[in-house]
C-alpha cells in the first residue's frame, strides 16, 4: 500500500532531483511540496528544521515569523499523516531577546499543532562546545507527536536495549526483564556525528548538522513498520532517507539546497553500492 502511495506522491510532485530504490528527494520548498500531496499518505515524519540561529542553511528571521512559519509546515505534516501515524520533531535552542540565551525551541512550538504531543525525548549527544560561564550543552529534544492517542504505531520490541545489568534475574520463577532487553527510556545517549581530522565519525558528510543513523533508526523502527512511507521535509544530509531504506521503508524528502541533495544522494548511492558488492561476494562464495 505504501509503495502505491510513494508512486502516487512522485506522480503529484513530478521529477525528483534524486531517486533510487524507494527514495525520492525533491529540490523544492517543503510547504510548496507538501501542499501538492493528498491527505493521510505518510506513516511517519522525522525531521529537524532550521533553528533560526544563523547557520549556513538558514535565513535568520524575527522570532514570531519563525514560529508562524513552523506552524505552517507542521500543519501540512498533520494533513499528510495517516490516522495512526506519528511526527517526530527535533529542535534545539535559540536566544529570545531579553528573556533567555538558550531557550528550548520545544517551549515555543509544542502546542502549535493539532497533533497530540505524546512525549518529549531527550537526546544526550555526549560531545559539544565547552562553556566557562554556564554548563556545557549536551542535549537536544525530540517531540513525539501522534494523530490519534488511542491508536498509533509503537514497536517497543524493535528498539529494546539489550544492555541489561541482570538479564537472568527472576521473580517467582519468571524473568524480571524482557529477553529482548529493557525499555531505552526517554533519555537517549547516542553520540553525535563528529567532525575533525582525527575524530571524524565514519558516517560523516560535509553537512554541518547531521543526525547519527543510530538516533533516527530508533525513531523509525519504533514508530513505523516495514514498507511504510517516511517523510522528511528538511532532508539535509539524508539521514532519514538513509535510515528508511536500510530498514525497508520508502522515503520522500524536500531540500532547497542542491549541495545538500548531493550529499544525500552520495551516501544513498554508497549504501546501495556496498550492499550490491556484499551480495555479489556472498553469491560468489555460495556458487
Amino acid at each position: 500500500m505504501s509503495k502505491e502511495k510513494f508512486e502516487k506522491a512522485k506522480e503529484l510532485l513530478g521529477e525528483p532531483a534524486f531517486e533510487r530504490n524507494g527514495v525520492a528527494i525533491y529540490k523544492m520548498d517543503c510547504i510548496e511540496g507538501m501542499a501538492k500531496l493528498g491527505e493521510e499518505i505518510v506513516d511517519l515524519t522525522v525531521t529537524s528544521p532550521p533553528y533560526n540561529i544563523g547557520k549556513e542553511y538558514e535565513n535568520f528571521i524575527e522570532l514570531k515569523s519563525y514560529v508562524d512559519w513552523c506552524e505552517e509546515w507542521i500543519a501540512q505534516i498533520y494533513r499528510l499523516t495517516k490516522s495512526n501515524g506519528s511526527f517526530w520533531l527535533n529542535v534545539g535552542y535559540l536566544e529570545v531577546e531579553g528573556k533567555g540565551l538558550a531557550v528550548p525551541i520545544p517551549y515555543l512550538l509544542w502546542d502549535k499543532t493539532e497533533f497530540y504531543m505524546l512525549q518529549e525525548v531527550v537526546w544526550n549527544y555526549a560531545a559539544g562546545v565547552a562553556c566557562k560561564k554556564r554548563f556545557s550543552p549536551r542535549n537536544e529534544k525530540f517531540l513525539w507527536y501522534v494523530k490519534n492517542v488511542k491508536d498509533y504505531t509503537f514497536n517497543l520490541d524493535s528498539v529494546r536495549d539489550p544492555n541489561v545489568k541482570y538479564p537472568n534475574q527472576k521473580k517467582n520463577g519468571k524473568l524480571r526483564c524482557n529477553p529482548l532487553g529493557k525499555n531505552p527510556s526517554d533519555v537517549w545517549q547516542i553520540t553525535k556525528v563528529t567532525s575533525g581530522k582525527n575524530r571524524s565519525s565514519k558516517e560523516r558528510t560535509p553537512h554541518p548538522a547531521q543526525f547519527p543513523l543510530a538516533l533516527i533508526e530508533r525513531v523509525i523502527k519504533s514508530s513505523s513498520n516495514e514498507g511504510d512511507l517516511i517523510l522528511d521535509p528538511f532532508m539535509g544530509s539524508g539521514s532519514t532517507a538513509d535510515c528508511a531504506i536500510r530498514n525497508n521503508r520508502f522515503a520522500i524528502g524536500f531540500e532547497i539546497s542542491e549541495k545538500y541533495i548531493g550529499y544525500a544522494s552520495d551516501r544513498i548511492n554508497a549504501y546501495f553500492e556496498d550492499k550490491e558488492a556484499t551480495e555479489a561476494q556472498v553469491e560468489l562464495v555460495l556458487s
